[in-house]
């Protein structure tokens, strides 16, 4: 294919088909991350703020 950086894909739709959301996630969730990842809660926090259940002040 070329050139090289091309994109391309075989899409199927169906007109009953909806897109949906995950939710939110909580504070448990968050911490069982940041000590899987070895990462400070704080600092996971920040980066996942559009996405938390909760206020992490």
């Amino acid at each position: 294919m070329y050139p090289t950086a091309a994109v391309s894909g075989l899409y199927y739709a169906h007109p009953a088909a909806r897109y949906f959301g995950l939710g939110k996630i909580g504070k448990d969730q968050v911490a069982d991350i940041a000590e899987r990842k070895g990462m400070p809660l704080a600092e996971l926090e920040r980066w996942l703020m559009p996405n938390l259940n909760y206020d992490p002040a």
